[in-house]
């Protein structure tokens, strides 16, 4: 989350971006739909007689919790079939925050390993089936300490990372070996303290030439980008032509992040993009708007059969909505969201999705 970002004037972010973070914070935008999207299911395979399932998730972070959230039980059943979770570290995981009063106000953002615990167990993510990104704009939020401390919390408890340099680390998930890379278009702290640390796009896209290296042996690549403007359920013209971008390099599946809201999925050529899933946990204030609280764990089924391998057989996006239960959060499928609000959330998901369900379907 920016939080307009006028406290560090080392930040990268354009002054329009800044000056309309508080009108699209309080009112996400719809405008800027592109033709072609697709709807939050396709199936593109029969059914493959062997096959991986993936599972993208977005922003975590304990910016808007005290304590881990509640996760209704078929979330929870999904999760814990997945043979891999991807998802992004939006808060440094330390012991202590540094920057004590910025993260009191939630413009600096930090969690315990306590806390990742606990959101895990409740979500029923084994750590040794997760990855986390880290590269994001609040990766140094808390110094390079607070870095160096996130990358041995995450190596204690057992979670992958990627994302702190530009290229692809290889992960085996059952008999299919996955591709992951990671970058960042923004960053909160200066170049010179992201350098090294967390791969940005310039130089992610620099590093890559005309091709990734490191995919030597792999079946399917997938990026997981931190992109595009906050609070815009439409991407931008220069991410879409980034998600281009990464279709030639060979990226067969994109899964973005940053902007807080969800947004559209597309296909440009064989690449399944999913240019952006919201925010699993946390990662706005607590009283956030409702169509900020609109997230989707993106459900993704690769073949492993020989004729097909690593081939995307189908896609679900399954839609669930963040609400308040004192201090935490409780993850509420959106088919089960009552009333008004239930009426408007699912209305803004057929808005980004067309004539997609909405329902959690097997």
């Amino acid at each position: 989350m920016t939080v307009v970002n006028f406290r560090r004037s080392v930040s990268n972010y354009p002054f329009s971006y800044k000056i309309s973070w508080p009108a699209r914070f309080v009112k996400p935008s719809l405008r800027g739909a592109a033709a072609g999207c697709l709807p939050d299911q396709v199936r593109f395979l029969p059914k493959p007689g062997q096959s991986v399932r993936l599972a993208f998730v977005g922003d975590i972070s304990a910016v808007a919790n005290r304590q881990p959230p509640v996760f209704d039980r078929e979330l929870v059943s999904l999760l814990a079939l997945a043979d891999l979770v991807v998802g992004n570290c939006e808060s440094p995981v330390v012991d202590m925050p540094r920057a004590r009063f910025g993260t009191r106000l939630g413009t600096h953002h930090a969690m315990t390993r306590e806390f990742l615990q606990g959101a895990l167990a409740a979500a029923a993510i084994a750590p040794e089936r997760l990855v986390l990104s880290l590269a994001n704009n609040h990766m140094l939020d808390q110094g390079i300490d607070g870095f160096e401390a996130t990358r041995s919390a995450l190596d204690a408890l057992g979670v992958g990372t990627i994302g702190n340099t530009p290229t692809v680390t290889k992960v085996a998930v059952g008999s299919l070996t996955l591709g992951l890379t990671a970058f960042t278009q923004w960053r909160n702290a200066p170049a010179s303290e992201f350098a090294g640390r967390v791969a940005m796009a310039d130089a992610f896209f620099a590093a890559a030439g005309n091709g990734l290296a490191g995919v030597e042996g792999v079946d399917l690549v997938c990026a997981v980008p931190h992109w595009d403007w906050e609070f815009r359920h439409f991407p931008r013209a220069d991410t879409r032509a980034w998600a281009k971008r990464l279709a030639q390099l060979g990226v067969g599946l994109v899964a973005g992040h940053h902007a807080h809201v969800v947004q559209p999925m597309a296909r440009i050529d064989d690449t399944l993009v999913a240019y952006g899933l919201g925010d699993f946990l946390g990662t706005a204030l607590a009283r956030q708007p409702w169509p900020g609280r609109i997230a989707a764990i993106f459900l993704v089924d690769v073949s492993a059969d020989a004729a097909t391998r690593g081939e995307i057989a189908s896609y679900r996006l399954v839609p669930f909505m963040r609400q308040r239960d004192g201090e935490r959060e409780k993850m509420v499928p959106l088919d089960k969201v009552d009333g008004e609000l239930g009426v408007k959330a699912r209305a803004r998901w057929q808005a980004v999705y067309g004539t997609g369900s909405a329902g959690l379907t097997s």
